[in-house]
């Protein structure tokens, strides 16, 4: 977003609104929770602020190191904050920064006219949830530094020394008495955000060092993001392994409300929702004005150029909007002077005035490019006109279908289990694999809110399987059925009979690839019940533990993983008292044992399917599932050393 450069900095360009106290009280409100993702939400926030010294024209390079303590440290060479006395908190104006919740340069004055983090709260609560936290700022020839611990400053503004250049260090260490769960960042978490922040920033270098993982010589591990083709070379990397129709096509606008960058290309990929949008560099998953205005420029122009080229036919239905997008990875990026977010989690984007500017700009690109570039043209839309031709043959099928009662909305899958209550917030539903775990399950379950859908074998493999195969499979259709909402531009969330989706499978190689299928299914077809937290995987147990020459028929203990059982033999004293019992399969368990250990909401442990990172998300579900073999071989061989234990 071009906007005029100005040096000025300083104290009166940072707003106070609130005082940091509530913070350690309530730190869920402020970075979503205390486990892992809360925990690397506070690097993000560090960096987002360098992020905005790029996006304000003064900053070009962003080193962060993970250090051995787990603490992390975030150098920039922006303008540094502000070192000057404060005109109202009469303090210096970092320690103001850093000690005063919503106080910063995103609020008021004229430090940024475009900022993202997280609810501009700032690095404040970085401070209220870091046992320490150490700010270096060098600026007007000299470097100062001031120290705090849980929030609170422990030691004033002081000069270092003399110093060349400016830019802000912060190192901070996690408090471990917020973050009990974990204190350990995972490179790859971080990793992948920085990925995408440089792909958004065009030729902003972003440098991640991880001291914990040294190579041979003793360096610390180190990956260098920095992309001069931008948001055209992220639809590259979205695209890498599949065969394209098209160069990536680029185009920007801007006005008053904003500006807006779009890269796009198609592929031969069966993928409707590899589109992905962001507001001031924040990945709205759940899209919101300026995704909708992308979607229905791309239909309209699309449309548009398929009949004025005689493509279509007067007699010819309209391509829709997932005709149109089937194959498509696309970057929409906008940059808003004042974002307007909705939720807690900033996931949906509500300024109204963005929709025409980014439908304004997409028609044009895009009908330009279409003009300018023919053959390719044809390329895109031969593979909407297929995925029409795909979806009516579809849905002939599903009203062949319902003459027969087989997919009519009264007529639930007779394999499916239901439960009495009809109130979708309390009910759940367990896809089983095979009659044996289901019938092991129906036995098992609460009838009042559980239901279960046993699935006859592997489900197709939806990456490789247009809309016409997938929905000819009777396991998918079975599962479309059950759930309620439906797929595509059908799709209804609120028509969801169940708020828990539990995918509960053998704990085998069998079992987790039928569970990988199911992920790509939902991945592919219904992401919006990812984002929404209804997507779960059961986590039964591989041993159970009981004592020789017992009379009891109970489990005295069970056991996970072979971690879990390697941990327990070692501290038992005399392990040949107990007999050990393998469950390769849900069905060997008894419905009391499936019941107490998988299904009974107070016990059991269920992981919640969620997509912190869309673009990585992307990047796997095509290497692992789609047609490509090279990048899954590539995938394997990278990771073949994290493998712990295979069941064969």
């Amino acid at each position: 977003m071009a906007q005029a450069k100005s040096n000025h900095y300083d104290g009166s360009d940072i707003q106070v609104l609130k005082e940091l106290e509530p913070v350690r009280k309530r730190p869920g409100m402020y970075i979503g929770s205390t486990g892992p993702r809360g925990l690397h939400h506070l690097v993000y926030e560090v960096v987002d602020n360098a992020v905005d010294e790029a996006l304000a024209g003064f900053c070009d390079k962003i080193d962060v190191w993970i250090h051995e303590d787990n603490s992390v440290t975030v150098v920039d060479n922006g303008r540094g904050i502000p070192i000057d006395r404060h005109p109202v908190e009469k303090i210096p104006t970092v320690e103001v920064v850093l000690t005063v919740l919503h106080a910063g340069g995103k609020f008021g004055g004229e430090g940024y006219k475009v900022s993202g983090g997280l609810h501009g709260v700032g690095v404040s609560v970085v401070n209220a949830l870091s046992s320490r936290l150490e700010v270096y700022v060098k600026r007007d020839d000299g470097e100062y530094a001031i120290f705090f611990e849980r929030g609170k400053t422990v030691k004033k503004l002081h000069k270092v020394g003399a110093a060349k250049g400016t830019g802000t260090t912060i190192k901070f260490w996690p408090d471990p008495e917020i973050f009990t769960e974990t204190l350990v960042f995972e490179y790859e978490t971080l990793m992948n955000r920085f990925r995408e922040m440089a792909f958004l920033n065009k030729n902003l270098k972003i440098v991640l060092n991880d001291e914990r993982t040294p190579d041979e010589s003793g360096a610390p591990k180190k990956e260098v993001f920095q992309y001069a083709g931008g948001i055209q070379d992220f639809v590259k990397f979205l695209n890498v392994g599949k065969e394209t129709l098209n160069k990536p096509i680029y185009f920007e606008a801007e006005n008053e409300d904003g500006a807006v960058d779009v890269a796009m290309q198609w592929s031969t990929s069966y993928s409707t929702n590899s589109v992905l949008a962001f507001a001031n560099n924040i990945n709205t998953q759940e899209g919101g004005t300026h995704l909708d205005g992308f979607k229905q420029a791309v239909t309209r122009t699309i449309n548009d150029y398929a009949r004025s080229k005689g493509f279509l036919k007067d007699k010819d239905n309209n391509l829709s909007g997932d005709d149109t997008r089937e194959g498509l990875a696309a970057i929409v990026s906008v940059k808003l002077h004042e974002p307007q977010f909705e939720g807690q989690t900033k996931t949906k984007l509500g300024n109204t005035e963005i929709r025409s500017l980014v439908q304004t700009a997409v028609t044009q690109g895009l009908a330009e490019f279409l003009e300018e570039n023919p053959k390719p043209a044809k390329r895109i839309i031969d593979k909407a006109t297929q995925a029409l031709k795909a979806r009516e043959a579809a849905r002939l099928a599903r009203e062949r279908s319902r003459k027969t009662g087989a997919l009519d909305s009264f007529t639930l899958p007779g394999k499916l289990a239901d439960c009495s209550s009809k109130d979708a917030s309390l009910s759940e539903i367990f896809i089983v694999e095979g009659d044996s775990a289901g019938g092991s399950a129906k036995q098992a379950r609460d009838r009042k809110f559980q239901a279960i859908l046993p699935l006859r074998g592997k489900i197709l493999n939806v990456e490789r399987a247009g809309l016409h195969r997938a929905l000819s499979s009777e396991t998918i259709s079975a599962l479309i059925t059950a759930i309620g909402t439906n797929i595509g531009e059908d799709f209804d969330a609120e028509q969801a009979r169940y708020h828990r989706i539990i995918i509960m499978t053998d704990a085998d190689v069998d079992g987790a690839h039928i569970r990988t299928l199911l992920l790509t299914f939902f991945y592919r077809y219904m992401p919006e019940l990812i984002n929404l937290g209804y997507i779960y995987i059961a986590q039964p147990p591989l041993y159970g533990l009981k004592k020789k020459n017992s009379r009891s028929i109970k489990i005295d203990k069970y056991l996970f993983n072979d971690n879990a059982l390697r941990k327990e033999f070692a501290e038992l004293e005399d392990p040949d008292k107990y007999d050990i019992q393998r469950y390769k399969g849900l069905g060997e368990m008894d419905p009391h044992q499936l019941w107490e250990t998988t299904m009974e909401p107070h016990t059991r442990t269920l992981l919640q399917v969620s997509i912190e990172n869309a673009s990585e998300a992307e990047r796997v579900v095509s290497d692992l599932m789609g047609d490509q073999v090279e990048p899954r071989k590539e995938f394997i061989q990278k990771r073949a050393k994290e493998v712990r234990f295979l069941d064969i």
